[in-house]
């Protein structure tokens, strides 16, 4: 992030609902990614629904920890056409999804996440798969206790890592607009209905 634009979130305020969609969902709001992990304060929730109201990012609420509220906003076609690859399914049954459908997965999802927090299993790390990880790193991560990696930007990359960089540079450079459009002003509803989220 360049400093100016660090400044910029600096001057907004860490915890301000819209720069935190900017920070951790840019690449999802700009159609580059099919879904993303969103953690926000409880209270701040509302705001988020107001936000994505009028959207196609869907919410789908996991868990709660303290005061954090944790969500998987997602591209519902998007999501349902990656979780459908002959791949994704069959990695899937391996680690214990004997559903198909996108719901039956989130509500499996669901339980398992909520497992980890009430610390009665480890983390699952299978939300690679919801958050449209490419299947190979998902896999290499499960496979590998998350060693033996290529690099790491938004996951850790395990095959073909030059073209993930270029992807993990596209967006950096997301984040770094819609930071700076929301320090000219502009709304981050307005945003989503411009990028056309």
């Amino acid at each position: 992030m360049s400093r100016e634009t660090w400044e910029i979130v600096q001057e907004s305020g860490i915890k301000n609902v819209e720069i935190q969609l900017a920070l951790q969902c840019a690449p999802l709001i700009a159609g580059l990614k099919i879904s993303n992990l969103f953690q926000i304060s409880i209270e701040d929730y509302i705001q988020v629904l107001k936000i994505l109201k009028n959207s196609r990012i869907m919410i789908y609420p996991l868990g709660v920890k303290g005061n954090t509220i944790a969500l998987l906003l997602y591209r519902k076609r998007s999501l349902e056409g990656y979780l459908d690859q002959e791949k994704v399914k069959e990695l899937l049954k391996e680690f214990g999804y004997s559903c198909t459908s996108i719901k039956e997965i989130l509500v499996t999802f669901r339980k398992h996440y909520q497992e980890y927090l009430q610390k009665k299993c480890p983390f699952p790390h299978e939300i690679g798969f919801l958050l449209g990880y490419p299947p190979e790193d998902v896999e290499g991560f499960i496979r590998n206790n998350g060693q033996k990696f290529l690099c790491v930007g938004e996951w850790k990359v395990y095959e073909n890592s030059k073209a993930k960089q270029k992807l993990f540079q596209k967006y950096d450079y997301t984040r770094e607009n819609l930071i700076q459009l929301l320090s000219c002003g502009i709304r981050m509803d307005q945003i989503v209905s411009i990028m056309g989220a």
